[in-house]
């Protein structure tokens, strides 16, 4: 009950599926369930379908490593909290034996780790994330590649029954962010974990401040209430559109903010924070 993937909305997170083996004579015992009755029809005599459970489901991690990434106004920074985000998601696919990719990028790189059911490949991912991670500084300028150019890889790769978790602060989010997310929930299993800083929800009232980029610099005065309340408003509608969006097409969303403890943050919004483990006695 105190799930973020618990609401009003049918979730379409599958799990493992079944894939179809075989046609056999009926035994008794059987689940009359799974009763094939075209073939008892043209044998006379009672068949049932057979599946096996699909053990293969293939984990992708979408790690953004952008500009935008490299914020934070108290622990650390948007790019950090995201690539803990992602070493967490990494292990936990590979200890459910599946397979574990990755699609990292940054400004102006995107570099991609096959899907592989290994250690190796869970420490590739981790190399490639540390990598863009250290590029990151005040000075990095802003390239050429989009959100959206790294969701078509992920469209390009993930066919069919793929969990493909999309870690990014969605800065640059559109109408055609929307299409690929669409396109990629069609067939597959989608969670967005949504990274943001308590600055970006609400400006503090600290008086005159001075906001500057490489591109430019803006003065503004947060003790004007009439601001601050704009400001998280805007916000907020923004967020309540992008999580609207996503839940028509049953795609979870994780927020994780830059002031708390990531693995902490996920246990609480997967519900796993109020159980106690129980001692022995």
């Amino acid at each position: 009950m105190h799930s973020a993937l618990a609401g009003k909305h049918v979730s379409r997170l599958r799990g493992r599926g079944l894939n179809f083996e075989e046609i056999r004579a009926y035994v008794p015992g059987d689940d009359v369930r799974a009763m094939d009755w075209r073939v008892t029809a043209r044998l006379r005599k009672p068949h049932i379908r057979v599946y096996n459970e699909e053990r293969d489901r293939p984990g992708l991690m979408l790690v953004d490593q952008r500009k935008s990434m490299f914020f934070g106004s108290e622990a650390e920074m948007k790019s950090v909290t995201a690539a803990k985000a992602a070493a967490l998601g990494a292990w936990r696919v590979l200890s459910q034996d599946d397979r574990v990719g990755a699609i990292v990028f940054n400004d102006d790189e995107i570099r991609e780790v096959r899907p592989l059911r290994s250690r190796k490949a869970v420490m590739q991912i981790l190399r490639e994330v540390v990598h863009f991670n250290q590029l990151l500084t005040a000075a990095s300028t802003t390239g050429t590649v989009r959100l959206n150019d790294a969701l078509n890889r992920a469209c390009r790769l993930a066919k069919h029954d793929w969990l493909i978790t999309v870690i990014s602060d969605f800065v640059d989010a559109d109408e055609d962010t929307q299409r690929l997310m669409t396109k990629l929930a069609a067939h597959n299993d989608v969670i967005v974990v949504y990274i943001h800083d308590k600055l970006e929800k609400e400006l503090p009232t600290a008086g005159p401040l001075v906001i500057a980029d490489d591109e430019g610099q803006l003065e503004l005065d947060t003790n004007d209430a009439k601001l601050r309340a704009s400001f998280a408003k805007d916000h907020k509608e923004r967020v309540d559109r992008a999580r609207s969006f996503l839940l028509q097409r049953a795609v979870p969303v994780l927020p994780l903010d830059t002031s708390g403890n990531v693995a902490l943050q996920i246990r609480t919004l997967l519900g796993h924070a109020h159980s106690k483990r129980k001692r022995p006695r």
